[in-house]
């Protein structure tokens, strides 16, 4: 069985428990949900995970080029820096905060893509263990035992760093602003940038702001108890597989 196929099935196995992990009568059982986290919220947020951060195999089909482009761009940044710190409009309204903005704008596609790399490691561990689908959640907790604790501390930073930062607004907004820059600059020199690089692009920045949306539903002080909630879900859920 090829590695895409194995890929493709831990996909819908993982997007799977998320359907599960993400029930509100459940979760409104367990914990302590003030009544401005609603079931319109909670579904909202699985719905955001399903969308932009664990899209289906057919929509990772049609994003695996701009996928890798984005990845190509975390590890080489300077390729995006080269056409931000010469832009005088830029510097003049961002001042000496410019590369923090930018980097900060990196970490956020850096956590998001995070998702993607932890299925990663769990085909790896299907590879090592000769599981095959379907991939039931009992399977995919069993491979997730197996990895390694920092593998595991990777994936939660990732989801802590990216819902930090879509949650402050004055941060997230200079990035939107600085990724738009981008993305018109690169339209203007297409003999320098691919059009798959431009879309990899243009997905971060509709991720992000999507994410943004979501949050902007609720006051700035419902947004940390959702964020709260979301890691203490997540973290709750590895706790209880190692449990057992």
């Amino acid at each position: 069985m090829s590695e895409q196929i194995l890929l493709n099935e831990i996909i819908i196995g993982y997007r799977n428990l998320i359907e599960e992990r993400y029930q509100y009568k459940i979760l409104k059982e367990k914990y302590d949900f003030p009544e401005t986290i609603s079931e319109e919220i909670l579904e909202d947020i699985k719905t955001y995970f399903l969308t932009y951060i664990y899209p289906d195999v057919d929509k990772r089909a049609e994003l695996n080029e701009a996928f890798s482009t984005l990845d190509d761009f975390i590890k080489h940044p300077e390729k995006l820096l080269n056409l931000v710190l010469p832009s005088l409009k830029l510097i003049f309204t961002h001042g000496k905060h410019l590369p923090k903005i930018f980097n900060a704008g990196l970490k956020a596609m850096k956590s998001f893509r995070g998702a993607t790399k932890f299925e990663n490691a769990i085909v790896e561990k299907a590879i090592e263990e000769n599981s095959e689908p379907p991939f039931t959640t009992q399977k995919i907790n069993k491979l997730i035992q197996l990895l390694s604790y920092k593998e595991l501390e990777e994936f939660m930073k990732n989801t802590e760093t990216f819902f930090n930062i879509i949650h402050d607004k004055e941060l997230v907004e200079k990035i939107k602003e600085i990724i738009s820059f981008l993305i018109s600059k690169m339209k203007n020199k297409p003999k320098v940038f691919s059009q798959k690089e431009i879309t990899g692009l243009s997905l971060a920045l509709e991720t992000i702001s999507k994410g943004e949306q979501m949050l902007n539903k609720l006051t700035l002080k419902d947004q940390e108890i959702l964020i709260g909630f979301v890691l203490k879900i997540e973290k709750d859920y590895l706790q209880t597989i190692f449990s057992k």
